[in-house]
């Protein structure tokens, strides 16, 4: 098992941010700076992003988590709060399931306990024609500017861009095998009910990605979560909201 990329910075409590789907670490290149004054702030490339290397044919959430531990054990860290975005929330809730012990606090950045429904595995089956057809330029041109919520897309169109170069740097196979990843991971409802940790919810009211009503659903499964809902936000409240979720993951910081 090759070492995850990653960066380190700060001293404190440690703070593992996790990036999303065809993001990088650079994701949090606006959080580290300030979290980093009061935390340790370590930010991951998961596997296949970044500067991580990716085994493509046992690629799944689990072993992105089980990437994870080895990271932070190899750090001897051995407590700290973990944050996921989309992709880095199924990752942080596969990693609670099997190294709870290791979490002060669990955090979902726009993400959710539930596996795909039938016709959401459909919809990523369709992705995975389509890039293998297209190309990862042709998926990640539309598919980044998406994630933002219509009325923010003019005044992020640099934080937009930027997003948009760094989808461009992923390979084909890595979008292909974490695709597949994501459409076959299971349902994680149960991690969340045993969970005695607080868990932490920053749901965007317009995400396209996690529909609101599903974020609704769970949040009342685990027995300690708090829940921040950012109005005229879609999937990527890290850039449409930034003063505000940086406020939300240091008071979560802060109370765990």
């Amino acid at each position: 098992m090759s070492l995850l990329s990653y960066n380190d910075s700060g001293a404190g409590m440690p703070l593992v941010l996790i990036h999303g789907f065809c993001e990088t670490k650079a994701i949090w290149d606006n959080y580290a700076p300030t979290l980093s004054l009061q935390y340790r702030v370590i930010c991951i490339d998961l596997p296949g992003f970044g500067e991580s290397a990716l085994d493509v044919d046992h690629c799944s959430i689990e072993s992105m988590a089980d990437e994870v531990a080895h990271l932070l054990n190899t750090l001897k860290i051995t407590h700290c709060v973990m944050i996921g975005h989309s992709l880095g929330g199924y990752v942080s809730l596969a990693f609670a399931e099997k190294y709870a012990k290791m979490l002060l606090g669990l955090g979902m950045f726009h993400s959710t306990a539930y596996a795909d429904k039938p016709e959401k595995q459909e919809n990523r089956n369709k992705t995975m024609l389509y890039i293998q057809e297209h190309g990862v330029p042709a998926f990640i041109k539309p598919f980044v500017p998406a994630l933002f919520f219509h009325t923010s897309r003019k005044r992020l169109e640099k934080e937009i861009e930027a997003t948009i170069q760094i989808g461009l740097q992923t390979k084909l196979e890595t979008v292909l095998a974490v695709t597949k990843a994501m459409r076959d991971r299971v349902d994680r409802t149960h991690v969340l009910e045993n969970l005695k940790i607080p868990v932490l919810y920053i749901v965007g009211k317009q995400d396209s990605a996690v529909p609101f009503e599903m974020s609704m659903l769970q949040i009342q499964i685990p027995e300690n979560c708090i829940v921040q809902i950012l109005n005229h936000t879609g999937h990527m409240g890290m850039f449409e909201r930034k003063k505000e979720t940086l406020q939300i993951i240091d008071g979560f910081c802060k109370m765990v």
